[in-house]
């Protein structure tokens, strides 16, 4: 349902475009790794991957949860909530590895959390935290790189910002891209993984800032 949502919404307020390094679906079993700019990616990215055929389960915070109408559609969906900072961290990283064993597709953001910045310009991936390393080198799954930009064209700064700019989209209906990389499989200690995986999804990035155009 979550991206059904997000497959209708985002071409509604942007111009979405993706490229991909393999045809055709994520394999079963894959994590999607991405990077994290704005509130408004998770939506860009489940529309890309929706246009490829893939509906992954998605690692979130567990204060997405919390929201009404958001939490009902989280929690049918099977999606996986983050307890961060909390003792019940580690049980993300398990409801994901189970989901990967049962041949879904799972999405998580290396960075595990949103930039403090506030204007509308892409960066690269900041650094990544280890949650992706371990759940990758643990279950042994491959993990396809994905580079996202133009979101924060759509949501970015303060809270009355992030609504103009939502609010303005569908008139000024900003350009997005998304490019997936070729997958790879993460090895040697966690730290070296950790390495590994950003510089795979900040190539990834830096392919999608090439191929989104500027207006």
């Amino acid at each position: 349902m979550l991206s059904r949502i997000a497959a209708a919404l985002v071409p509604a307020l942007g111009r979405l475009s993706v490229t991909s390094e393999v045809a055709g679906p994520v394999a079963p079993g894959s994590i999607v790794a991405a990077n994290h700019s704005s509130l408004a990616d998770p939506g860009v990215v489940l529309a890309a991957l929706r246009r490829l055929g893939t509906e992954p389960v998605v690692m979130a915070t567990a204060g997405l949860w919390r929201v009404p109408l958001l939490g009902r559609v989280l929690r049918a969906g099977g999606h996986i909530p983050v307890h961060r900072g909390t003792a019940r961290a580690a049980t993300a990283l398990d409801s994901a590895a189970a989901a990967l064993a049962a041949g879904r597709v799972v999405l998580i953001y290396g960075e595990g959390g949103l930039p403090e910045r506030r204007d509308p310009h892409d960066a690269e991936p900041r650094a990544f935290r280890t949650g992706l390393a371990r759940l990758a080198t643990a279950s042994g799954a491959p993990v396809v790189p994905l580079g996202q930009c133009g979101a924060r064209r759509l949501s970015s700064g303060g809270a009355a910002k992030q609504l103009a700019g939502f609010a303005t989209a569908p008139l000024r209906r900003p350009a997005l891209h998304v490019h997936l990389g070729a997958p790879l499989h993460l090895a040697g200690d966690i730290p070296t993984a950790t390495a590994a995986a950003h510089h795979a999804v900040t190539a990834a990035w830096r392919t999608a800032q090439r191929r989104c155009p500027r207006r």
